[in-house]
């Protein structure tokens, strides 16, 4: 054994079960307690399986199954995995947000690689802020990293209707004006989510899976194969066999995740209609590996791509009905024009040589560059003296009409404003309004919700208008639509403009010029600012305490200041 350790010297795990005399004793001998054979620590590759299984995480419930798969792989190409839990996320659950501990739960992760003998590590997430936070945490220890979604759940049945998360929405308006009754509602419930899996549509969850796929951090068809699909499985055993090879060849995360490999990623999310969430998480990713990205980058690699994937909210159809057509690869295809096609991936080929043979078996899922489902797509940044850092806006999404709109403002200074006041049948309010939302952001909520695609007020939607322009610095689901500006930045609890915003100011929007003006001279401003007064947080101790004082604002991807960059994964001291 002694003579197979020093050979292994490389790895990670052999400065803690390479060791001899009374510090390898204790390594070994604790983990021996659970039935380890003593070869398992004779310099094999260490596998660490990083678990968000939470049953307060319903969308990652079923990831036991998929850890036993991912181990199974990692000893037929002879590894020894070890299963560890971090801070998991629930998107449906959590208050205030989940978004506000994103951040924690990354430094879970970076802390939980660094400090145990791993030499590689598989990621298991599927719901919203999972995948992002294992990511950030797994690119600031920067060692080989290989990422598997939990997959969608297949698509409800309502009524002789297929539905999606998409359709709470659309329930809710119909439940609001007694179109549907309460007992049709907890009906619908069931007919929804009823399999395991993240949300069906393209909503956050299946655009961050998708992320990962197109940065090249998992292998092909990671992002739609169901949860319930017997697949998923297989594809876990897979990556459990293929992270121990790359381990072998030391690939890491900052080989694979290049300023190419971001470009791609942005591309993809905008033939795909992803999520607007998907600008805050990319840019923290980039922000953790060392990659110069920002907010500017995501219109100018996403202005010129349509949508190719007719996928809700942006389309018609669900996440299955794309892995049935031939999956993320059959999209990678149809863009290897305008794609960088030589980008690494983690099964050690390129992104383009995965997707060679992708074939597409339905066009109605899948379109051509030449003859796509829409024109406009990806994610579209607006400025003015509203955002100077910019905002976000998903024009796939969207209103047409809307998308060039000027009309008066309708101001709620919190949430709890708007949800007091929205139903008032007092409420100045019209189809040409212009609904602003503030202290929504990372600070003032904290922690940035996703409150920015305001409910309509019953009387608006009686008359039949089912949208109007709405901004915020908030965000909104994934499953979400509407012409919602989003992530306005500065803040308003951070001093930014929107918090100067008042009943009846003229705001004026422009999407294709990309601009968006309060139309309020510098001077009104800046004697309105003499008397703002940031709200009152009341927050004094805690982890909250730490984000509200450390959080960067949106356009910087809303990480901790002190968490940007690489630190490694070296420790250099033992313990005993």
């Amino acid at each position: 054994m002694e003579n197979n350790m020093e050979e292994n010297k490389a790895l990670r795990s052999q400065n803690w079960f390479g060791k001899t005399g009374k510090d390898g004793f204790i390594y070994r001998a604790w983990m021996k307690n659970q039935g380890i054979p003593h070869d398992q620590f004779d310099g094999r590759p260490v596998i660490g399986i990083c678990n968000t299984w939470s049953e307060l995480t319903p969308c990652n419930a079923h990831f036991r199954d998929l850890a036993e798969a991912v181990k199974i792989g990692v000893y037929e190409a002879g590894g020894f995995p070890v299963e560890f839990p971090v801070m998991s996320l629930g998107e449906t659950l959590i208050k205030p947000t989940a978004m506000l501990y994103r951040n924690l739960a990354s430094m879970d992760v970076e802390e939980s690689i660094r400090a145990n003998p791993v030499d590689g590590v598989v990621l298991l997430c599927g719901c919203d802020k999972t995948t992002p936070s294992l990511v950030m945490g797994a690119c600031s220890v920067d060692i080989p990293t290989l990422v598997i979604s939990g997959g969608p759940m297949l698509k409800g049945h309502f009524k002789g209707k297929d539905i999606g998360t998409s359709d709470v929405w659309r329930f809710a308006e119909a439940y609001k004006l007694g179109q549907i009754s309460q007992s049709e509602f907890v009906e619908a419930e069931a007919c929804m989510a009823r399999t395991q899996g993240h949300c069906a549509v393209m909503g956050t969850a299946s655009t961050m899976a998708t992320m990962v796929e197109a940065l090249g951090l998992s292998l092909p068809n990671n992002a739609s194969i169901p949860a319930a699909d017997a697949r998923r499985k297989v594809i876990s055993q897979f990556s459990g066999r293929r992270i121990v090879e790359m381990v072998k060849e030391n690939l890491t995360l900052s080989k694979i995740l290049t300023r190419e490999a971001f470009e791609n990623a942005i591309m993809v999310n905008a033939a795909i209609g992803g999520s607007t969430n998907f600008v805050i998480h990319l840019l923290a990713i980039a922000g953790r590996i060392g990659v110069d990205l920002n907010i500017e980058d995501f219109d100018k690699f996403s202005q010129n791509i349509p949508l190719l994937a007719n996928l809700q909210p942006s389309g018609e159809h669900f996440m299955e009905d794309l892995y049935y057509s031939g999956g993320l690869p059959a999209v990678i295809k149809e863009m290897r024009e305008v794609l960088h096609n030589d980008a690494l991936t983690v099964n050690g080929k390129t992104i383009g040589e995965n997707c060679a043979d992708a074939e597409v078996y339905n066009r109605n899922i899948v379109a051509t560059m030449e003859n796509p489902f829409k024109p406009n797509s990806g994610i579209a940044v607006v400025k003015g003296n509203l955002s100077p850092n910019g905002a976000v806006l998903k024009p796939s999404a969207a209103t047409p009409e809307l998308m060039v709109h000027r009309g008066k403002a309708v101001v709620f200074e919190t949430i709890e404003d708007y949800h007091a006041r929205i139903e008032d049948p007092n409420l100045d309010i019209d189809e040409n309004s212009v609904m602003v939302l503030k202290n929504v952001g990372p600070k003032g909520y904290p922690g940035m919700a996703e409150v920015g695609n305001m409910g309509i007020p019953k009387k608006l939607l009686e008359k039949g208008v089912h949208d109007l322009v709405r901004i915020s610095d908030g965000r909104m689901s994934g499953t979400g639509f509407g012409t919602v500006v989003l992530h306005v930045s500065p803040e308003a609890a951070a001093g930014g403009n929107l918090a100067l915003v008042q009943n009846g100011d003229y705001i004026s929007l422009d999407v294709p010029n990309r601009t968006l003006n309060l139309e309020v001279s510098d001077e009104e401003l800046a004697e309105r600012r003499k008397n703002w007064e940031a709200i009152d947080m009341n927050i004094t101790r805690g982890y909250v305490n730490l984000y509200i004082n450390h959080v960067e604002q949106a356009h910087l991807g809303a990480d901790m200041d002190f968490l940007k960059g690489k630190s490694g994964s070296i420790v250099t001291r033992d313990s005993h």
